[in-house]
């Protein structure tokens, strides 16, 4: 009866880990659909053939502003200036990385903004995303990231945000996440955190879209327009 009792206790711990570790490869799977992007993947899925980049950074805003443009592309080690503009605006490739802190795209290494700040945003919101990139680049996780942003903004090593801040993203080619992919041209505007009801964005019949957001300690308010940068129509806007 002794080796029979061994016998069955050795095949009761034998199916209890099957059951175990099936239950734990299903919870992988599940976690792994919910955050698809867990990590940041290998640096050269980020980056970008040079001219294709500046181009693509150009698209974000009508010819007529981002021809006389600063153009930014991103290097091994952060942003770096393509050529020096005239007119005060900056258009640059935004990262993955320049999501809020629970967005699934974080470190989706397809994502890529084409944005074109004017003046008082690239003086006080761009240093924002260049601050995320020289920490993301320097191998910081996600919350050390945050964290170092948060040190950043309370040493006051990044500037209080300028009144008439915005930019354009009125690019075709553009590819803002899995989600949505090109979304819709439209503009965005950077003000000190606020309640987004003090634009009427988010109501119903209301053209501006709303969100605060606290890593950034700004709000931003996005209008969609009816044409991308290249003068064609969006004929999804329905705004």
């Amino acid at each position: 009866m002794q080796p029979k009792a061994r016998g069955t206790s050795a095949l009761a711990r034998l199916v209890l880990l099957v059951v175990v570790s099936a239950a734990w490869q299903a919870q992988a799977h599940a976690q792994n659909a919910k955050t698809p992007y867990p990590s940041m993947a290998p640096l050269d899925q980020y980056l970008m053939e040079r001219n294709a980049e500046i181009a693509l950074a150009r698209s974000a805003g009508p010819e007529s502003v981002s021809r006389d443009a600063e153009v930014l592309v991103l290097g091994r080690h952060g942003y770096e200036s393509a050529g020096k503009g005239k007119n005060g605006f900056v258009c640059v490739v935004e990262r993955s990385w320049t999501a809020g802190i629970d967005d699934p795209d974080f470190w989706n290494p397809k994502l890529r903004g084409a944005i074109c700040f004017n003046a008082p945003a690239a003086r006080t919101y761009l240093p924002i995303t260049i601050k995320k990139t020289e920490l993301v680049l320097a191998g910081r996780s996600k919350a050390q990231m945050f964290e170092g942003l948060k040190i950043a903004f309370d040493k006051k090593e990044l500037p209080p945000l300028e009144s008439g801040a915005m930019c354009y993203m009125m690019s075709k080619q553009s590819y803002l996440s899995d989600r949505d992919g090109h979304w819709h041209p439209h503009l965005m505007f950077f003000i000190p955190l606020t309640d987004s009801a003090t634009w009427g964005a988010n109501l119903p019949g209301s053209p501006i879209l709303g969100s605060e957001t606290t890593e950034d300690r700004l709000t931003v308010f996005l209008v969609p327009v009816a044409k991308w940068s290249d003068g064609t129509p969006d004929p999804t806007n329905d705004h």
